[in-house]
């Protein structure tokens, strides 16, 4: 059904569509319009699931590996310190394999306090052992989270999916949004694992030297399997709905001599930016980087690569731009813009690819090459 919706509706609405048994809600700018809606869909009964309102961002998360420990389907939702008081929580639930859920509408982090855009909450997480994903548009952001429970819940995979969204910028902009009839695309949840209260065991979260390495491995072979998890789950969306989703979303990259890599609503600006440059005799490309976990195999061999941050690791640089000269094995001009919402045009775009200095990095709007 074509509609309008926000970014946050067009979660809620996913929500919906995957029916969880059990939504833990604890509001915070930006995100709050997603639980305020699924709690409408609870109380109208449009969603028959126990919604939990709680008093911290750590209790949503110790809420959620409680129910989906009993093999419940989950929800929660957040943004910057939300996600921050989570931590130890968000640890657990890759831990305890468990395939969780949460939108992540991304914030800026104090101090100094700013509720804009920005996605260093969630790559301080990216160590944590969830998959995470990060999207462009309010289509995007529907799909997104349906395909996220399908694919945390494979058992090839069973890890939790962060959904990220930028603050504002896609959380709060209205844009077309295509809601669809899902039928059997999203199975029943099964975790292999989960407590039987008719079969009662003993459970210790003591592990010791001789097996804790053991657990950490298997969380890294599973993410390496859900690389083709996602191969898979995103096929089958396509066949069904008809909308193609890759780790990567390309434009105008086939004959690209330079390519600007940004996440989230940064990569669609950069489309107008190639757009421009292609204009000028500039054969340029954008490649924007959906899944950051697992990260994926990036052909930019023999090209110039323009990273856009927004986010930086302090004393080590961005760290997007650090992941592509790791795992691509190129050296790209790095470019650390639109921090704390900064205000990052598709001229300003095409400015970092006509400047551009392969391996060095600039600080947008602070000074030229650092």
């Amino acid at each position: 059904m074509l509609t309008i919706a926000t970014g946050n509706k067009a979660v809620a609405a996913a929500v919906k569509a995957a029916r969880p048994g059990v939504v833990a809600a604890y509001p915070i700018t930006p995100q709050t319009e997603i639980v305020e809606q699924i709690a409408e869909y609870v109380t109208d009964g449009d969603l028959e699931s126990r919604y939990i309102p709680v008093e911290s961002e750590h209790s949503a998360m110790a809420a959620c590996i409680g129910a989906s420990v009993t093999g419940v389907r989950t929800f929660t939702a957040t943004s910057s310190h939300g996600l921050l008081y989570m931590h130890e929580m968000v640890h657990w639930a890759a831990g305890a394999r468990l395939p969780v859920v949460m939108a992540n509408v991304n914030r800026a982090l104090g101090p100094g306090w700013n509720t804009w855009a920005e996605h260093t909450d969630a790559f301080s997480q990216r160590d944590t052992g969830w998959l995470q994903v990060f999207v462009g548009t309010v289509q995007e952001a529907y799909d997104a989270t349906l395909m996220a429970f399908k694919i945390a819940e494979d058992e090839r995979v069973l890890l939790p999916v962060m959904v990220n969204l930028d603050g504002f910028s896609l959380s709060h902009i209205t844009q077309a949004l295509d809601t669809v009839d899902i039928g059997d695309f999203l199975p029943p949840c099964h975790l292999p694992h989960a407590i039987d209260t008719e079969n009662p065991l003993g459970y210790g979260p003591m592990t010791g030297p001789a097996d804790y390495f053991r657990f950490r491995w298997d969380i890294e072979r599973s993410m390496r399997d859900a690389r083709g998890v996602i191969a898979e789950v995103e096929g089958e969306f396509c066949e069904r709905f008809g909308r193609s989703y890759g780790p990567t979303e390309d434009y105008r990259c086939e004959d690209a001599d330079v390519v600007v890599v940004a996440m989230g609503t940064l990569g669609k600006e950069a489309e107008v930016a190639i757009d421009r440059l292609r204009d000028e005799g500039i054969k340029a490309g954008s490649m924007r980087l959906r899944w950051f976990r697992p990260f994926p195999d990036l052909d930019l061999a023999g090209r110039d690569v323009v990273v856009i941050d927004r986010d930086y690791s302090f004393g080590f640089g961005g760290v997007v731009a650090h992941s592509i000269r790791s795992k691509a094995g190129v050296s790209p001009y790095s470019v650390i813009a639109g921090l704390g919402g900064q205000e990052v045009t598709y001229n300003d775009i095409a400015d970092f690819v006509r400047d551009r200095c392969p391996g060095e990095e600039t600080w947008f709007g602070v000074n030229d090459h650092v």
